[in-house]
């Protein structure tokens, strides 16, 4: 794989991996397949996206987080195979469509009393009584915001993005130092279907709302994209350096898996 090919963690699809032939894939792909949409069609009034991947080996059925079940196709696969691959592997769409129907939801406007996500835990947001400008706080965290009305979500997550700008690379090369793993440049951006990615030239970008999620979550996200600076798939090997730097990964990856909903992911 070239330095420019990505490793990607927690791609656009929930609430689980997906739906495999045999033989059953690892949690998460190698690679980010190159895909192609094709077509779609309705089944059961939810729409299902048709995509063809060169490096997909068999057809595969995934649910992404807006609700559009996407059918990847093999290289040599037909729309009409996956479709019928689709029709198997209707009563797993359902089930999946109702866990992820009951997920939590963070509210659309944040305004004072609103309760969000932040340091891993649901806080409201409240009037901070110190200062000549309006200011609100969250925990022991204050923020300055416009005015006390309206919606302060905008703002708020303003504040956010600059704080995960110097407290997530700052960690990063910290635990780069500690695992002995080269880094060469960390990154903070905006990203809507990942938590994290690396490149094998050591390049690692790291979703700003990471600073929103507990520590320890933040951290698995930073050690499992440094392993993979040693190990650029989900192999057996690859779990076991995980495991190695961070025994709690599992608790990690299922508080993603509950509470991402929470900041849209």
């Amino acid at each position: 794989m070239s330095a420019e090919q990505q490793q990607d963690l927690f791609g656009l699809f929930t609430p689980e991996p997906g739906v495999h032939k045999a033989p059953p894939s690892a949690p998460h792909a190698s690679v980010a397949p190159i895909a192609t949409p094709r077509a779609s069609a309705t089944i059961d009034g939810g729409e299902i996206v048709f995509e063809r991947s060169d490096r997909a080996r068999q057809y595969r059925l995934t649910l992404r987080r807006d609700g559009t079940a996407v059918a990847t196709i093999p290289l040599r696969g037909s729309e009409r195979e996956a479709l019928r691959f689709v029709e198997q592997h209707r009563d797993w769409l359902e089930r999946a469509r109702a866990r992820q129907a009951l997920r939590p939801r963070a509210a659309e406007v944040w305004t004072v009393g609103t309760h969000v996500l932040w340091r891993g835990e649901m806080t409201e947001i409240r009037i901070a009584t110190a200062g000549e400008k309006p200011q609100v706080c969250l925990a022991a965290d204050v923020f300055r915001v416009p005015q006390l009305e309206g919606d302060l979500r905008p703002t708020l997550e303003a504040h956010f993005l600059r704080k995960a700008k110097i407290e997530l690379p700052a960690r990063t090369w910290e635990l780069a130092s500690v695992t002995g793993v080269p880094v060469t440049e960390v990154s903070v951006r905006n990203q809507r279907s990942r938590w994290g990615s690396c490149t094998s030239a050591g390049v690692i970008s790291l979703n700003w709302r990471l600073v929103q999620t507990p520590d320890s979550v933040r951290d698995y996200i930073i050690y499992h994209e440094l392993m993979h600076l040693r190990e650029m798939n989900h192999s057996a090997r690859f779990w076991a350096r995980v495991e190695e730097v961070c025994p709690g990964w599992r608790d990690a990856e299922l508080w993603l898996k509950r509470n991402g909903s929470l900041v849209g992911l």
